[in-house]
């Protein structure tokens, strides 16, 4: 990635039809460190649990939180880039993330090893 760009906030563009969409994005865009791009995909199978947002950094594990809804939510979603952005390898406990996150992680999956993966 170009211009000091190697963090990815995903917005599920298949949740609520959309709205959510074009709402986080725009909520979120000057409260993330410069360091993220916010980018909509097509569904992440959230869909119990809208609006799901994800994260993703090369060399870092991957996280995917459900239910984000309200202004709390998003403020965790900022806190949550930021620890996220520190942390060097992305791996975070449960209970070191923003607590209003705590029951909102859908998944994290390990970073990817080419090496193991080849």
């Amino acid at each position: 990635m170009t211009n000091n760009v190697d963090h990815i906030l995903l917005v599920c563009a298949s949740c609520r039809s959309g709205e959510s969409a074009d709402k986080v994005p725009q909520a979120l865009k000057h409260k993330l460190p410069r360091e993220f791009v916010i980018r909509s995909v097509n569904c992440m199978a959230g869909c119990e649990r809208p609006t799901t947002i994800g994260f993703q950094a090369r060399g870092k594990a991957q996280y995917l939180f459900g239910d984000i809804s309200t202004d709390k939510d998003l403020d965790a979603i900022v806190e949550f880039a930021h620890q996220y952005l520190r942390s060097g390898d992305g791996w975070t406990k449960a209970t070191d993330r923003p607590r209003a996150l705590f029951t909102k992680t859908l998944s994290r999956l390990p970073r990817i090893e080419l090496e193991e993966a080849l």
